[in-house]
């Protein structure tokens, strides 16, 4: 496959360009991507009046840069982040980012930092599969989270998030936007945007990806009011944004009481012993084999305080089950 690479230029005096992947010019053959070109990459601009075109290219799945993503259970991948806090970081790529991978689509939980991340989480998965994106399901509001968004938009994908997710974003995205520019300067925001999303989870909705099939949950106003957790039902893996945190101080924009009763009662069944875990800063399990996916019986009478270790002081991490933790 090759990809349609647009060099986006900023049209004020800095002139500082970015790479900016057009999914819409995916194509077959280097010939077929550049015969479309230009036509998409104008389409493009048309509504970004602060960018003007340095010209475009076709680029080869294997050429395209890409994050490092790890399977940590078949059909899962995992991008794991630096932990440490936005300020502290060269990039912002301090979140766990993640694909599902089912027989007719895949999923993607958080876009990243920047429209850069985000694209490079795309071109990671377009190495492993040419199932189409069918989702991106925003865990929450907070930028390293979901200002990655667009090219999944661009590819087609349902943007999902908690209800309170749109109310959350409107209000602060000019924030985010001038608050990474200022961190991680103007060059590396090129192209971001921040984006509503397409549907809703009012309290719970399931996502099937063809064999595969994703529960999405809305938590209460916990670390933020924003929050949802996902279960993967083919192998129980667990996905709680940022209602988790690891080798990372919480920031909480929720109730912190609300927090400390979700860690507290975490969700049911509890995450499967026999599946390994991950956890989310610096640590990460082997990868499950395949085959596995049968629940311990036993997990599930464990006492909440059992699987999600409720006192604040454990900072919610799983003793004995799998949480994929994302900060």
């Amino acid at each position: 496959m090759f990809y349609l690479i647009l060099t986006a230029c900023l049209a004020g005096p800095s002139g500082s360009c970015g790479p900016i992947l057009l999914p819409q010019g995916d194509a077959a053959t280097r010939q077929e991507c550049t015969a479309q070109a230009r036509r998409i990459s104008e389409a493009w601009l048309s509504g970004r009046k602060g960018l003007r075109s340095g010209g475009t290219a076709c680029v080869a799945t294997a050429d395209l840069p890409a994050l490092p993503l790890r399977q940590i259970a078949p059909g899962i991948l995992l991008f794991q982040g630096d932990p440490v806090q936005l300020e502290d970081s060269p990039d912002g790529r301090i979140a766990n980012l993640a694909a599902v991978i089912g027989d007719a689509s895949v999923a993607v939980i958080d876009s990243g930092v920047s429209r850069a991340q985000g694209q490079q989480l795309y071109a990671a998965i377009r190495r492993v599969t040419d199932r189409p994106i069918s989702h991106l399901i925003v865990t929450h509001m907070h930028p390293d989270h979901a200002m990655g968004s667009a090219v999944f938009a661009e590819a087609g994908a349902e943007i999902v998030g908690h209800r309170a997710l749109p109310r959350a974003l409107e209000a602060r995205a000019p924030t985010y936007l001038d608050n990474m520019a200022r961190l991680f300067g103007p060059q590396a925001m090129i192209g971001t945007e921040v984006l509503a999303p397409d549907v809703v989870v009012g309290n719970r909705l399931t996502i099937d990806l063809g064999g595969r099939v994703l529960q999405l949950n809305a938590a209460q106003t916990a670390h933020t009011d924003n929050d949802l957790w996902i279960r993967d039902q083919a192998t129980g893996t667990l996905f709680t944004g940022d209602l988790v945190f690891r080798d990372l101080t919480p920031i909480v924009d929720g109730s912190v009481l609300g927090w400390l009763d979700w860690l507290a009662r975490p969700p049911r069944p509890a995450p499967w012993r026999d599946l390994g875990r991950v956890d989310g800063r610096g640590r990460t399990a082997d990868p499950v084999p395949e085959g596995a996916g049968r629940p311990d019986p036993a997990a599930d009478r464990r006492r909440p305080a059992d699987v999600a270790g409720g006192a604040p002081d454990r900072q919610g991490s799983c003793a004995d089950g799998r949480w994929v933790e994302f900060l």
